[in-house]
């Protein structure tokens, strides 16, 4: 990374660890006013400097600048001279000038914030450990923590985070056997742990650190990180949730962290508790909304979404920095007025849009959608009036509407192909999916995401040769590709084929995509398939649990009702059946099993 870069983004650290100060610190390092020193001589010394700066001149100016800064002692200048040599990409000489300028201004906090960020971005990293003692020693007792805290961010950007550990552990080693900043320092600690690989000794810092201070949030931050490589680190999380005092922005990063590990129901859970203490936010609504609607869960999904766009328009609170907030009257259909475009505002109504279609409410959602003015979503919205067309029989309209929408670039021709055959499949025309995706596969050889779906159709239509030939082109394209795997394992397993590689294909999914609850599922499925019932069960239930999808539920509801445990497999394709009765898999479980539901 250049110097200029790096320094500017160090430059974000030193004010956020100034902002920590109180007003108590800051008077007790402030100094008095004194009269300036910009006399006839330094005003055209300095005058000169800028204008060399101007003509392409930088060495003559941080020369000017640095003989004024060091004469007069202002930090400014100093502080000048530095951005002079940023910007003319002279390493040396802003590290010479912020020598310079300790020098004339010993007690300067700025000064070795200053050098410690161009030593960072030079890669001098062993000279860092003078200034950053220093530093810390200076800065004043309340302001410490924060500034410990704030360490690994500041060193993030080093290539050599093994090395800025050892750093780390150094430089606080005295403070973390002080009561004071113990807490800061192991945390500290632990996240330049976890930037060097070391999870597990990360974890059992942050424990440790939570443990010496249950009510600092650091420690709990840091366990957020480790959640998705380190379970236990959740216990930390919810031990300080559970504390009174905490910060709700803490709840809404763990109900973010719950999203990625795809546990829906948890973190709708949290989100309710944010919008239960803190109603007058409109973001978490938005979130809340977004959950239930992956869930299906129609009416909880259409409030929270109402509440957010009510909160956004009503009270002026942007829904983004580019948006605007107009009328929240509602009109004859009992759907907010429009108003404001930007991107939060824009994704409830596309939401709530898709909770009228999920309620049979055609109209409605043809009026949701009729509010989203914005030219960037404009197939977005097609998409979802051409499904409701689809769902009402009318698919040659469906398919028109789709293929209308002007094309800029190639990019936009490939975002088409996904469109209609994302309409074809909500009305389970399989084949001309197929053939949708097997004529773009032409046009965009090699397109992995393409390959993907249309194997998808294929298996639909039973070609399972061709699919696998697909999912196994995928692969070969992209190996990382965790739903190709998954896939693959798992069409195997539901056809009781070549089991012991469909749980190895599985296996490869799931250590490139960790908890993941569908490719869960599939390892329960296939060890159903082998005859491990009891493996089998708890698979699905940790599935089922993290992510209640009807699919899962369906797999779970056969491996129980087998087990011999019928009450509890009625209760889970119950569950299922509220959540959508259409589902396939359900529907041929039931009518296969024959339950009495």
């Amino acid at each position: 990374m250049t110097t200029l870069a790096l320094a500017a983004a160090g430059a974000a650290w030193a004010p956020a660890a100034r902002a920590q100060e109180t007003p108590a610190t800051v008077a007790a390092v402030s100094t008095p006013p004194t009269n300036s020193a910009l006399d006839s001589l330094l005003f055209y010394q300095l005058l000169i400097g800028e204008i060399e700066v101007r003509n392409g001149k930088p060495d003559n100016a941080f020369q000017l600048m640095l003989d004024a800064a060091r004469r007069t002692r202002d930090e400014q200048l100093f502080r000048r001279a530095v951005d002079i040599a940023l910007q003319a990409r002279a390493g040396e000489d802003a590290l010479a000038a912020t020598r310079a300028w300790r020098t004339s201004v010993p007690d300067s906090l700025d000064a070795l914030r200053m050098q410690l960020q161009i030593l960072v971005a030079l890669n001098r990293l062993p000279d860092t450990a003078e200034p950053l003692r220093s530093l810390i020693a200076r800065t004043p007792d309340p302001a410490r923590p924060a500034l410990i805290a704030s360490l690994p961010r500041f060193f993030q950007r080093s290539n050599d985070p093994k090395a800025v550990l050892k750093l780390i552990e150094e430089v606080l080693q005295p403070y973390a056997a002080v009561p004071a900043t113990r807490t800061a320092a192991l945390t500290a600690t632990g996240r330049a742990t976890l930037a060097a690989g070391d999870g597990a000794r990360a974890l059992a810092l942050a424990k440790e650190a939570h443990a010496n201070d249950p009510a600092a949030p650091g420690p709990a931050l840091l366990a957020l990180e480790l959640m998705s490589k380190q379970p236990e680190a959740e216990a930390i999380v919810v031990s300080h949730l559970a504390a009174p005092g905490h910060e709700p922005a803490l709840r809404q990063a763990y109900a973010r962290a719950l999203t990625q590990a795809q546990r829906f129901a948890d973190a709708i859970t949290q989100l309710e508790t944010v919008t239960r203490l803190q109603p007058e936010l409109p973001a978490p609504w938005l979130t809340l909304g977004a959950l239930h609607l992956e869930l299906r869960h129609a009416g909880p999904a259409e409030a929270a979404l109402q509440r957010y766009v009510q909160l956004v328009q009503g009270s002026g609170t942007p829904s983004t920095s580019d948006s605007s907030d107009d009328d929240d009257d509602a009109d004859d259909e009992g759907v907010p007025a429009a108003g404001g475009t930007g991107a939060g505002l824009v994704e409830a109504w596309l939401m709530l849009a898709q909770t009228a279609e999920l309620r049979g409410d055609f109209p409605a959602a043809e009026a949701y959608l009729a509010r989203v003015d914005n030219p960037q979503r404009a197939l977005e919205v097609q998409t979802r009036r051409a499904t409701l067309l689809a769902r009402q029989g009318k698919l040659k309209e469906a398919r028109e509407l789709v293929q209308r929408v002007p094309e800029r670039n190639p990019e936009d021709a490939r975002a088409k192909v996904f469109a209609e055959a994302q309409v074809l499949r909500e009305v389970k025309q399989w084949g001309d999916a197929y053939e949708v995706l097997d004529q773009a596969s032409k046009r965009f050889t090699d397109d992995n995401e393409l390959l993907y779906e249309q194997a998808m159709m294929a298996e639909k239509l039973g070609r399972m040769d061709q699919m696998e030939r697909l999912l196994r082109r995928v692969i070969e394209l992209k190996p990382d590709n965790h739903n190709a795997y998954n896939a693959l394992g798992y069409s195997l397993a539901d056809r009781s084929q070549r089991l012991g590689e469909a749980r190895e294909l599985i296996r490869k999914a799931l250590d490139l995509a960790p908890g993941d609850p569908f490719i869960t599922d599939s390892l329960g499925w296939v060890e159903y398939r082998l005859g491990n019932g009891e493996e089998a069960a708890r698979l699905l239930r940790q599935a089922y649990a993290t992510r209640p999808d009807t699919e899962i539920a369906a797999h779970l509801g056969e491996v129980l009702w087998v087990l011999g445990r019928q009450d509890e497999a009625l209760r889970v394709w119950r569950e299922g059946k509220t959540r959508d009765a259409s589902n396939d898999v359900l529907r041929e479980t039931l009518a296969r099993l024959k339950p009495d539901l």
